[in-house]
């Protein structure tokens, strides 16, 4: 049994690797804020949750389990909000190419 956690530990590791990797590249190459914040979001907090699901797999302790949890619950708190205020800080200065935007909510305001 410890053996094919140890397998799939290794595997969420690799996983979340790629991952990172992927929104790395995502927000060097994409053109534009919007783009750049949802690949700096999505495929990283991802990431991050399964390399944590990874360590929790290879550690198995209960302090090293509680602080896993920990690290993933604020993880997902803090990235929806951090790409909420950096998308409303693009929006109001004006470096989001209203064009490529299907409904713009915030016309009115």
């Amino acid at each position: 049994m410890t053996a094919v956690a140890d397998w799939l530990g290794a595997a969420c590791l690799l996983a979340g690797a790629l991952l990172g990797l992927a929104a790395g590249i995502g927000v060097l190459r994409f053109p534009d804020v919007l783009d750049r914040m949802h690949a700096a979001t999505k495929p990283q907090v991802l990431g991050v949750l399964l390399l944590l699901l990874g360590l929790a797999l290879r550690l198995r302790t209960p302090a090293d389990l509680g602080m896993i949890a920990l690290v993933g619950v604020f993880q997902l708190a803090t990235a929806p909000v951090a790409a909420q205020m950096v998308g409303r800080a693009a929006y109001r200065s004006g470096r989001v190419n209203r064009a490529l935007l299907d409904t713009d909510e915030l016309a009115d305001r």
